[in-house]
């Protein structure tokens, strides 16, 4: 028996929102995720047996990345990286151009961001945001 557990990427991650519907539009529409599968309307004969495996959201796909939403907050939670569970996501991005193209495109839209902060200890560059539940996010680049 091996010591231990050889694992790969990161093959898929749900986060709990309070609004499915804004949530995937600042994702699918902010990063281009495309919507997999979604939550089947109540009534629906499926809808039932879905519910345990979707929880009402969305399933969205970028690449080789799922991205689930989970609408079971409560409407005035708020996401706070200093209790257990997820401190951060941060998606990969091709350079430090990109940072700049996305802090402007984040401008445009009205999304508050921090500054592109260089990490040489990393050899990264990142640019931190906040999704519409506070989840904090990062673009990281490679210094190239």
């Amino acid at each position: 028996m091996p010591a231990q557990i050889a694992v790969g990427p990161i093959h898929h991650l749900r986060l709990t929102v309070t609004d499915v519907a804004r949530s995937r539009e600042f994702y699918t529409g902010l990063f281009g995720f495309q919507v997999a599968v979604e939550s089947p309307p109540a009534g629906d004969p499926s809808a039932e047996a879905m519910y345990p495996i979707l929880w009402g959201g969305v399933v969205m796909v970028s690449g080789n990345l799922l991205l689930g939403l989970r609408p079971v907050a409560p409407r005035d939670d708020r996401f706070d990286e200093d209790r257990v569970g997820l401190d951060h996501l941060s998606f990969g991005v091709a350079g430090r151009a990109d940072l700049e193209s996305a802090a402007r495109l984040f401008d445009e839209r009205g999304i508050p961001h921090g500054e592109i902060k260089r990490l040489d200890g990393f050899g990264i560059d990142i640019l931190p945001f906040r999704d519409p539940d506070n989840i904090q996010i990062e673009l990281t680049a490679p210094i190239s």
